[in-house]
């Protein structure tokens, strides 16, 4: 095991940045999720990890040894692919096997490996069975246990749950997660999802236009993200568009006076806060932010509901309340005009 450091990665298309210097280092055991929209950059960063593609420029280091130049085969990754790219003609257990025959390991080894990681998945009764018989999520552990049979130095996983519902997806993450913890395997994750890296990843790195945006915690990235795009792509977030004007003093666009939390410079900005951190009532409170609203719609979701609501200014915000715990009046109804109240505490800015 050992874990991945990248120094100043480019790959580059013609005049296209894919990835335009990333650096990042990957801690020994740890699962790092790489976490941004389709075009980020963030599969071909995978794939410079995996040596499918050769960095314009950069290193790519595994522990002490430098492999940026290695081609994939000498590399000892272990791979699970979209739709996992199992061999439709060969038993669960050839498939587990197949790394290990490229790798001319002796036949007594090979059963016993094989034996060892169907074991580890829970899945050694189904060792003659085609892929074709199994669930999707029986599949994925195939391929999980295929990539981990060649005990890889590096765990590599593009989008792997794309193929699965949502349930499934749920259940088969936290599998995953386990998985990885016991063999403490360094491993790096790709996925749009961000409830699924929150989930799954000790920290994530969320990529946008080829550019690492920020690594962190899930909590780091919630709580204190460094950017506009950041903060609007983990979870939901309201911003109010304006001018910080002195320590912590916020103007909105419409010249209402707000506060925040932390530090920033003076100077044009938005505020933010999320929408479970906002309560809508009849009045303004004593102190704190507060803005006047008109209800648009109400969703109620079983555990919360939902409110979208719509400034002065003409901006749409959101509300969310947990059910039962009167945040937000039973009687609220769209075209209801209310107050939208936060406490200063909770509310960050971003350039």
């Amino acid at each position: 095991m050992s874990g991945v450091t990248l120094s100043n990665i480019r790959k580059t298309y013609g005049e296209l940045a894919a990835v335009d210097d990333v650096s990042i280092e990957i801690r020994d055991g740890e699962l790092l999720a790489l976490l941004g929209p389709s075009g980020c950059g963030k599969t071909t960063t995978l794939r410079m990890i995996a040596g499918f593609v050769a960095p314009t420029a950069g290193t790519i280091r595994f522990g002490e040894r430098d492999v940026t130049s290695i081609p994939v085969h000498k590399r000892n990754v272990g791979m699970v692919f979209q739709g996992y790219a199992l061999f439709p003609h060969l038993t669960v257990a050839k498939n587990v096997e197949f790394g290990l025959r490229v790798r001319s390991w002796d036949k007594e080894r090979k059963a016993r490996r094989v034996a060892e990681m169907l074991r580890w998945v829970q899945l050694d009764a189904l060792a003659e069975r085609s892929p074709r018989a199994l669930s999707g999520g029986q599949q994925q552990r195939v391929a999980l246990a295929r990539a981990m049979a060649i005990e890889p130095d590096v765990l590599l996983l593009d989008e792997p749950f794309s193929a699965l519902d949502a349930k499934l997806r749920t259940q088969m993450r936290k599998e995953i997660r386990d998985l990885q913890q016991d063999a403490g395997i360094t491993s790096v994750f790709v996925t749009h999802d961000q409830a699924e890296a929150m989930a799954i990843a000790d920290r994530i790195g969320v990529m946008s236009h080829g550019k690492l945006e920020q690594l962190g915690s899930a909590e780091d990235l919630y709580k204190r993200p460094v950017s506009r795009f950041v903060a609007g792509f983990i979870g939901k977030c309201n911003f109010v568009e304006g001018r910080v004007v002195g320590a912590q003093r916020f103007e909105s666009a419409e010249g209402l006076a707000l506060q925040f939390g932390g530090e920033h410079a003076a100077g044009a900005a938005a505020l933010c806060f999320r929408p479970e951190h906002a309560v809508l009532e009849a009045g303004a409170p004593a102190s704190g932010n507060s803005l006047p609203v008109t209800v648009k719609s109400v969703t109620y979701l079983g555990p919360s509901t939902d409110f979208e609501v719509l400034s002065d200014s003409g901006q749409t915000l959101l509300v969310s309340a947990a059910s039962g715990t009167g945040h937000a009046p039973s009687s609220v109804a769209p075209g209801q005009k209310l107050r939208l109240n936060w406490r200063p505490e909770d509310s960050f800015v971003v350039a």
